[in-house]
């Protein structure tokens, strides 16, 4: 079995492209690969098989975070997932490519090849849908916090009165795993705070997962977030530890929000066979 490895922003994912739809991966492989100490090491696995029968799809994406459980969705895993589909030259793909998902059908554009090895994606991610606020115990340090609805759950908690260094003082393994302790499935955190010109500073506990670099359906949850509070307008920059995506808010609910930002090729694995015998 052979996999490609890709991040976006440092958000890294494995990638088994299966047309045949006969390598499955289950949440103990998915746990094993995903190791860092004992693995290959990513955020979570990725599989492609065709799209079931009458989808008007040109694939379909199963995604499996690091602890094994099933995510819904990844703005930066199917950034990178198109891009091991352009790279494994996955037949009939144009520039546009629609990828079913958990969370539904997705449309991931491939803009240009920066390097020989990054090329830059945007995906139409659904709409931002500000749900309502979070339970008083979420807010903690923050001055106000609220759930968003990415096609997968987030909480966001609004640090900008405190400024990006009490931010980063917040230990956020324990305020994660707290908040994945009382919510029913699980929600991604995040804290943000606005830098003053338009962008947002923040960072990211992803369910089944920990801490990680960057978090694409997290930059929209917290766009939108934002956007509600008054923080920044439709066109948001989001700044995180891994780098910088860009977000486009619709202007109107049921609009999709727009992510863009890069994918970068890592490796290429083969599983199994000893490369020396």
């Amino acid at each position: 079995m052979r996999l490609t490895k890709h991040h976006g922003l440092g958000n890294d994912f494995l990638v088994l492209l299966d047309p045949s739809d006969s390598h499955p991966v289950d949440a103990a492989l998915a746990r094993s690969l995903c190791d860092r100490h004992t693995g290959v090491g990513a955020d979570g696995i990725m599989r492609a098989t065709p799209p079931a029968a009458g989808s008007t799809a040109q694939v379909r994406m199963d995604l499996l975070n690091a602890d094994g459980s099933r995510a819904e969705m990844s703005g930066n895993g199917i950034r990178c997932l198109a891009q091991a589909l352009v790279l494994g030259h996955w037949p009939d793909l144009t520039s546009e490519i629609t990828i079913d998902t958990d969370a539904g059908p997705r449309v991931v554009t491939v803009h240009r090849q920066d390097d020989p090895v990054t090329h830059s994606l945007s995906v139409a991610m659904g709409p931002a849908r500000v749900a309502g606020d979070a339970p008083e115990w979420a807010d903690g340090a923050a001055a106000r916090a609220v759930l968003v609805d990415m096609g997968n759950p987030h909480l966001v908690l609004d640090l900008s009165a405190a400024g990006s260094a009490a931010a980063d003082e917040v230990d956020l393994v324990t305020l994660g795993e707290t908040v994945n302790a009382k919510v029913a499935g699980g929600a991604n955190v995040h804290l943000v705070t606005a830098t003053g010109d338009g962008a947002l500073a923040v960072r990211t506990y992803e369910r089944g997962v920990g801490p990680t670099q960057a978090c694409g359906t997290g930059a929209c949850a917290s766009a939108a977030a934002a956007r509600a509070w008054g923080l920044v307008g439709d066109r948001v920059p989001v700044d995180m530890p891994g780098g910088r995506a860009e977000v486009q808010l619709g202007s109107s609910p049921g609009d999709q929000a727009v992510l863009r930002g890069p994918a970068t090729f890592v490796a290429e694995i083969q599983l199994g066979a000893s490369p020396w015998h």
